[in-house]
C-alpha cells in the first residue's frame, strides 16, 4: 500500500478509535495554547498529536513511520511532520481538518534528518536533507503553495544537517551541522565517525549564501552539533550529543553570537556526568530570557540564563526530551517525555517542575508551540 493510501484509510479510524469524532481547531482550544509532536502509539503505530498545554489531546494524524519534529506555519495552518533520521517522509496536516494528510517523498539521492522551518509568510518550506552520495547536507526548498514541490535546494555548508532556524532578521538561517553522515540502506549507522567535523552556518535563505561557518576545535570533532534555540539578542544557543568515549565528558551547550566565536559550556562538576553526553532538545522560553536543554539519556533537564550565560540548574525528568516555550511571557517551558508525561519547567531559585498530565503516548524528541 502506498503512503498515501496508508493515511487517506488510517486517518478516520485511528482519530475515531483514540479519541472520537474529529473536531476542527484554533491555535488555541478553551483559552490554552496547542501543541505538536511526534508520538509512538500504545499499538506501536506512530502519529502526530496536536494537543492543548494541559495535555488533552486534541486530535492525531497518522505517520508511515517514526517521526522527528514538526514545522508549523501561522499562515495556512499547516503542520509538517518530518520522518526520523534517515527517513524519506514528511506528511502535511492540515489544523483544521479541510484536507487529509499528504505525505511527501524525498528527493531521489536525498533523506531527511527531521527538521524543517517555514517562511513568515507561509510560502516556502524549507528542510535540512543528506545529498548521501555526495556525503554533504543541503537546505531542501518546497513551494508550500505548490502542493510542496521542491523547487531547490544549497548546501549548509557542512555534513549532517539537523536543526535549522531562523535569526530575527527573518532572513537568516542558522543550521547545525552534526557532522555524521548516514544513508537509508544503513539505518542510523554513522559512515563516517573518525571523520566528523561538526560545525554551525548561517546562511542566506532567500540565495542559499554561506555567510558564515563556525567549527568546533579538532579536539571536539566527535561533539556534534544538533539542536538550536534563538535567544532574546538573537544569540543562537546549540546542544550537542557526543560520539566520543564515553569516559569523557565534554562540555554540551554552547552559544553563538553572530560576528563573535562560539562559546560552549559546561554544567557544574557534579552535574556534568549526570546528562550522559547527549542533548536531545533545546528551546527558549517565551521571553527569551531562559534556555533549557534536555537530557533524556540522564533524565534531567537544566538550563542557562541567557544574558549572563550563568547555570540556572537542573530538574530531573525521566526521559523528558521535548521541550517548548511556555505560551506565558516568562521563563518557564512545556516539556515531555517518552514515558507519556507532561510538565512545566519554571525559573524560582533554581529550577521547577510541575507535572502538567500525562497520556498513554510516547512523546518523541520534539515539542513544538504552534505559534
Amino acid at each position: 500500500m502506498d503512503r498515501r493510501a496508508f493515511l487517506r484509510l488510517s486517518a478516520g479510524t485511528l482519530t475515531a478509535a483514540v479519541l472520537g469524532p474529529r473536531r476542527l481547531h484554533a491555535a488555541t482550544v478553551g483559552g490554552e495554547a496547542l501543541y505538536a509532536s511526534c508520538v509512538k502509539l500504545p499499538n506501536d503505530s506512530y502519529a502526530v498529536a496536536i494537543m492543548s498545554e494541559s495535555g488533552a489531546i486534541q486530535f492525531l494524524r497518522p505517520l508511515p513511520d517514526r517521526g522527528h519534529d514538526v514545522a508549523f506555519d501561522p499562515v495556512s495552518r499547516r503542520c509538517v511532520a518530518f520522518a526520523r533520521r534517515p527517513g524519506t517522509f514528511a506528511v502535511v496536516v492540515d489544523l483544521d481538518g479541510r484536507t487529509e494528510p499528504v505525505v511527501l517523498s524525498a528527493a531521489p539521492g536525498r533523506h531527511f534528518y527531521g527538521h524543517g522551518v517555514f517562511t513568515a509568510d507561509g510560502s516556502i518550506l524549507y528542510a535540512t536533507e543528506n545529498d548521501f552520495e555526495a556525503a554533504g547536507g543541503v537546505v531542501g526548498i518546497y513551494d508550500a503553495k505548490a502542493d510542496f514541490r521542491r523547487i531547490g535546494e544549497f548546501s549548509t555548508g557542512g555534513v549532517g544537517p539537523h536543526e535549522l532556524v531562523w535569526l530575527p532578521d527573518g532572513r537568516t538561517l542558522a543550521v547545525a551541522n552534526g557532522g555524521l553522515d548516514t544513508h537509508p540502506d544503513f539505518g542510523r549507522v554513522a559512515l563516517n565517525s573518525a571523520e566528523m567535523q561538526p560545525s554551525l552556518s548561517l546562511l542566506e535563505a532567500e540565495s542559499g549564501r554561506l555567510l558564515a561557518t563556525e567549527t568546533l576545535d579538532r579536539d571536539l570533532a566527535a561533539l556534534s552539533i544538533r539542536h538550536l534555540a534563538v535567544d532574546a539578542a538573537g544569540a543562537v544557543w546549540f546542544g550537542c550529543q557526543y560520539e566520543g568515549d564515553p569516559m569523557d565528558l565534554p562540555p554540551l551547550a554552547g552559544r553563538l553570537v553572530p560576528g563573535r566565536r562560539a562559546e560552549l559550556f559546561s554544567l557544574p562538576d557534579e552535574l556534568q556526568a549526570g546528562a550522559r553526553n547527549y542533548v536531545g532538545s533545546v528551546a527558549a522560553s517565551a521571553d527569551g530570557e531562559l534556555v533549557a536543554f534536555s537530557a533524556p539519556r540522564g533524565g534531567i533537564v537544566f538550563a542557562f540564563e541567557a544574558r549572563s550565560a550563568r547555570f540556572a540548574g537542573k530538574v530531573e525528568f525521566n526521559d523528558g526530551c521535548g521541550i517548548a516555550p511556555a505560551p506565558v511571557r516568562g521563563p518557564s517551558l512545556l516539556a515531555t517525555s517518552g514515558t507519556g508525561r507532561i510538565a512545566t519547567v519554571e525559573r524560582s531559585s533554581g529550577l521547577a517542575i510541575t507535572p502538567v498530565g500525562r497520556d498513554d503516548l510516547a512523546f518523541d524528541n520534539h515539542l513544538n508551540l504552534l505559534a
